[in-house]
């Protein structure tokens, strides 16, 4: 099977990428910049130039493909978010059901439905329905967020002794490596009952931002410097950035917290999805055992970096 990957440089899509190669399947990455891209293409990748804003690039790109996972996504903040999400998607699908894809992946976000006055949820959520109108069979994940973004959000802050700001709500949110969501989508591709197909993908725990602030504060050994700001607050900000052309990213980019603490139940569907993708619960990695890791190899370079300036000052004493 041929496997055209979108997003491919991203966090989660070099996941996707690497476990694919892994697995022997045949990947070609569209990418808008081929030197960034380059250690896909050192891992065993075909690179081809592609850009969602510039749909007569796509097509094209097509011969050959099996199988597409879409991965890619632009940033709450970026200028070309319509370009990408929605522009760019629906010619990506068109595209997609000319050259007879066996197999559509589309990576969606959790909750879009609740907020469609955020431009991209309502992007997200109206591709989700073009793609189910296609006729091209598809698998959609709507996901939860990633550990990779807690160490920006958490750790990063209290190593250097900066606030965190959390909102008041005391919500959980199943939090997922995205190794282990690229593992989902690849497993998605060997299973026909997955076709046609939308999952709530997340972690099989919940966690309060408390929950992780005290579980970085323990693998530091130092305090955190929390700051709370109510939901209500948010909301408020974000409805005046969005009057502003300058603001309307922001407000986005504020709306995305509140996405984050809607309440999401997974113990009741977590056990039923685990075993029809079969995975086992126990495989998935653990949000304390992902910081553990991440903690561990900080020391150490930091360890590394301060053997090396003593080294260099005992040499400038000799």
């Amino acid at each position: 099977m041929s496997l055209l990957i979108v997003g491919g440089t991203g966090t989660l899509g070099r996941q996707i990428v690497l476990q694919a190669l892994t697995k022997g399947y045949q990947v070609r990455c569209l990418v808008r910049n081929l030197r960034k891209a380059s250690f896909l293409k050192e891992w065993g990748a075909e690179l081809v130039y592609g850009d969602l804003t510039l749909p007569e690039t796509i097509p094209s790109n097509l011969r050959g493909i099996t199988a597409i996972i879409d991965a890619s996504t632009s940033r709450p903040y970026d200028i070309s978010t319509k370009k990408v999400d929605w522009d760019g998607k629906l010619v990506l699908i068109d595209a997609a059901k000319t050259a007879n894809i066996q197999r559509f992946i589309f990576c969606s976000t959790l909750n879009l439905e609740q907020f469609p006055k955020i431009p991209l949820m309502k992007m997200k959520q109206g591709i989700e329905k073009k793609l189910k109108q296609s006729s091209i069979p598809y698998t959609i994940f709507r996901l939860t967020g990633f550990y990779q973004g807690l160490i920006e959000q958490y750790a990063i802050p209290i190593l250097e002794d900066l606030p965190i700001w959390v909102t008041n709500e005391n919500t959980r949110v199943s939090y997922m490596d995205t190794q282990d969501i690229a593992k989902f989508c690849l497993r998605a591709l060997q299973l026909p009952e997955t076709k046609n197909k939308t999952f709530l993908l997340g972690g099989p725990k919940g966690w309060l931002s408390e929950e992780i602030i005290t579980l970085c504060e323990q693998l530091a050994g130092q305090s955190a410097q929390v700051k709370r700001i109510p939901i209500s607050i948010l909301k408020l900000s974000s409805q005046i950035l969005g009057f502003f052309e300058w603001g309307q990213n922001i407000s986005d980019r504020l709306a995305f917290v509140e996405i984050l603490n809607v309440e999401n139940n997974f113990s009741k569907i977590t056990f039923d999805l685990y075993k029809l993708f079969k995975i086992d619960p126990g495989d998935i990695i653990q949000l304390d055992a992902y910081f553990l890791e991440y903690f561990v190899r900080l020391l150490k370079r930091l360890r590394d970096i301060n053997f090396e300036d003593v080294q260099k000052q005992r040499n400038l004493v000799i």
